[in-house]
């Protein structure tokens, strides 16, 4: 689903300065060109991957935990930002549908089929990764903040390393208010892809299914690098600790 921001060097700099001029329109990302056969990969991909959210995502037995700390954020009132591991995607996708999020998700291919998935079930896509096009992505993210749609990453995205947490999810609350949301979507019993950077969890049918969601965090509008630092590690601390209590939910 879902491509998160920037790297943390050269590439962080350049979004860093776009994200705080608040009066610049973000440039359009130039789409990719897909060859007559990709273009036919991609309607008939997200055509089958969207019948199988639905198919699947409805017998799942979802229950959410921590729902109050998503409370707590939205009476905050500048949006949210979702923040979470990639392998969650079909999980997090099911389970926050319909709520008009814009997730940001690579340029290339696999990018392009995520993207339309995602937008049948209710999402909007801001193009871009850490790869391509990150910072007129997280500008436009800013800008769909401040009409009122909440945001979100899949922190580790689009290559890894898995479950270590890059800073654009940080860059963006700095520069809107918003508050940062991590949650960790679990399921009891799924298919592994072995062979993906991210052991994506593909979920059985009606398995049981559980959000789990952490208290929000904030970033000063002044943050320094050195605080903007601690927030990305209260990040990963906090998606670590989800990780950590969903893995005993899946055990017991």
């Amino acid at each position: 689903m879902i491509e998160e921001g920037v790297n943390q060097e050269a590439k962080g700099g350049e979004a860093s300065a776009e994200l705080q001029d608040h009066s610049r329109v973000a440039p359009e990302c130039t789409p990719r060109k897909f060859s007559l056969g990709q273009r036919l990969q991609i309607v008939l991909g997200s055509w089958i991957g969207s019948l199988l959210v639905n198919l699947i995502g409805r017998t799942l037995r979802a229950e959410a935990i921590g729902w109050e700390n998503w409370e707590a954020a939205r009476q905050a009132g500048k949006g949210l930002i979702y923040t979470f591991w990639h392998r969650e995607i079909f999980a997090a996708t099911w389970f926050w549908r319909k709520r008009g999020i814009v997730v940001m998700t690579s340029q290339n291919f696999d990018g392009e089929i995520i993207a339309r998935i995602i937008i049948k079930q209710g999402y909007g896509a801001a193009r871009g990764s850490s790869s391509r096009g990150a910072a007129r992505a997280l500008v436009e993210m800013v800008r769909c903040l401040r009409r009122g749609s909440d945001a979100a990453f899949t922190i580790d995205g689009p290559r890894g390393p898995r479950f270590v947490a890059k800073p654009g999810s940080v860059q963006l609350a700095k520069s809107t208010g918003a508050a940062i949301l991590c949650f960790h979507a679990a399921v009891r019993r799924a298919f592994v892809f072995r062979k993906t950077w991210d052991l994506t969890e593909f979920p059985y049918p009606f398995t049981r299914a559980a959000t789990f969601i952490a208290p929000p965090i904030f970033v000063s509008p002044d943050a320094d690098r050195d605080e903007l630092a601690r927030k990305l590690q209260e990040v990963q601390t906090t998606l670590d600790e989800l990780r950590t209590r969903a893995e005993r939910w899946q055990k017991s």
